[in-house]
Parts: C-alpha cells; structure tokens; sequence
C-alpha cells in the first residue's frame, strides 16, 4: 500500500491573484473574525485543492479521534483475520459511570457481548466513550492507534490518551491533538478508498453517514441540498475558566453530482458559549459549501489541474485519485 507521502507533493507555489471576495480563504478568515477562540480549517476540493485557515498549531481532537481509532480498529481486524462480527464480552466494571455513554444507559449492569461492528456504532454514531475505551482495550490502546495512522504517512497529530483519561484530567485532551489538515487528509484516504478493505472502509463510511451528533454543526446549512454529509464530531466540557478546550467537527460532503470535499473545522480554548460555537461550524461550512456549489464547480479549476490553493501547502495529484 503506498503512504500518504507518496500521494503528495509539497508545494507553497501561490496561485495568480484573484479578487479578495472570490478567494475561499478570505472568506473563511470573514467567517471567523473577532471570534473568542483559535479556530483552524481545512477544506481538500475533489482530492484536487487545499485552503487551510491557522492550520499551524495544535487542536485538540476530542472525540473526532473515535475516527482514528476506527481506522485503526478495522485494520487490526483485518491483519488478525477477524470479521466486524467478532464480539466482546463486557463486564459492568467497564461501563465506567460519570461519563457520556448511551451504551451503559442501555445496559447499565453490562455482562453482554457485543460485536465490534456495534460498538463502532456506539463510538462513531453516537460518540459514546465507553465504547471508544473498550475498544482500546481489545485493540492495543491509543498508541497503537497512533502508529496505525503514522504509517499511512500522516505525522501532524499525536494520540496518546483514552476517554478515562481524559475525563481524570481535562488537560490530558491536549495530548490528542492535530491540525486541520492532517485530519482532512486522513479522512480523505477513507473516502477515496486507499485504505482498508472495501467491506471495512464502507462500515466506517456509513457510519460517519449516520453520525448522531452535531447536527447543527458541518450537517446544518447542507439540510435540502440534496448533498450527502459524513462527519465526526468532537466536544470538551467547560473549564473553570469558562473555556471550551475543544469545539470539532471533520467530515465528508459530496454534492449530487458528485463533485466532493472534506472539511475540518477545529475550535480551540474557546470563550464563546456552545451554540456560538456550533454555529461558527455551520457558517464555515456554509462557506465552503456556497463557494463550491456556487463557484469551483463553475470554473475551470476541478480535478485534472494540478492546482494548489494559496496558504494550503498541500496538493493532491488528481492522475492518482482518479
């Protein structure tokens, strides 16, 4: 399997000057101007074009890293001959209490067996952090999450803690952490099918599809387009401070007719309240969603132009994707 190395070049090349208000990138940094928070932004075009906003500092993931994890889950399936169906057995002890979990709300003595395929669903469907924890604890923990994702070729980004330890020590989320980008480009591996095997890749797909939470967030201004949405979202509780460490959400979009991209949207240490933060994810995906809609399918910059987008650094050979 070639790396996600060896399907990018670097490039810092800036496109001839356009307009400020035609420009993606400008209207983005509109969208988050004067907002109380570090807001970062990725948005890869049809494999094609990247616009990055801020996207040189460290995010905490929160529970977007259940989409890591997954990744990380369906491989060890496959390597170890295992089938979505396997299922674990799961003691009340591990359906820890003082945490956000549908499943220990459905079966709060525990003591049942649950396939890998369900408890993917709790994690990815319904972000339920129990299930993330019992899945590290059958597949070797965040480390080796860590070094699933490293040997695609992806290195901005570190996945070091479990939901429990997060939940002991609020600082700890800082551990699990990327940039926009990074966590655009490991989505995009997913959804142009260059990882896993066409039977686990559609489980994670389809699971993001369904994905229960943040719906006033990438999902919201895409109701009626007619558009399809992924997407995985991550939230922190308030500090003592009244700061929000982390406000995310990293999906897929594809249009009907078929043109796609994959956005990433990450709030760090914010001081707006939750609906704030929510809607400064819908209004950037409004964005993205009006230019492309609106604008990119409309000129000729759609894959096959080897085209680099102005801040972003990152380019996608179209030729290989295609």
């Amino acid at each position: 399997m070639r790396t996600l190395i060896s399907i990018l070049w670097i490039s810092f090349f800036p496109l001839a000057a356009a307009a400020q208000d035609d420009d993606l990138s400008y209207r983005l940094k509109k969208v988050i101007k004067d907002k109380k928070a570090e807001i970062g932004i990725a948005v890869i075009l049809d494999a094609q074009d990247t616009v990055t906003v801020n996207n040189d500092d460290r995010y905490p993931l929160m529970s977007v890293f259940k989409f890591h994890q997954a990744l990380a889950v369906a491989d060890y399936l496959d390597r170890n001959g295992l089938t979505p169906d396997t299922e674990i057995f799961i003691p009340e002890e591990e359906l820890v209490p003082d945490t956000y979990s549908p499943l220990r709300e459905e079966f709060p003595e525990g003591e049942i067996s649950l396939s890998v395929s369900r408890l993917l669903e709790y994690s990815l469907q319904l972000s339920d952090n129990n299930a993330c924890d019992i899945l590290f604890e059958h597949t070797g923990g965040p480390a080796a999450t860590d070094r699933y994702v490293r040997s695609l070729g992806l290195h901005d980004f570190a996945i070091a803690a479990t939901e429990q330890q997060m939940h002991d020590d609020p600082q700890t989320c800082y551990e699990n952490w990327s940039t926009p980008l990074e966590a655009a480009a490991l989505l995009e591996l997913l959804v142009t099918e260059q990882i896993l095997t066409p039977t686990l890749r559609e489980m994670i797909r389809q699971n993001l599809i369904s994905c229960k939470t943040g719906a006033d967030r990438l999902p919201k201004p895409l109701s009626g387009t007619g558009a399809v949405i992924g997407h995985k979202t991550g939230t922190s509780d308030r500090d003592e401070r009244g700061i929000f460490a982390g406000t995310n959400d990293l999906g897929f979009v594809i249009l009907p007719d078929g043109t796609r991209y994959t956005i990433a949207v990450f709030i760090k240490d914010s001081a707006e309240n939750p609906e704030t933060n929510a809607r400064i994810i819908a209004d950037i995906s409004e964005t993205v969603y009006r230019y492309v809609h609106d604008e990119y399918r409309e000129n000729d910059i759609r894959p096959g132009k080897k085209h680099v987008d102005k801040g972003a650094g990152i380019g996608f050979e179209s030729d290989y994707f295609y």
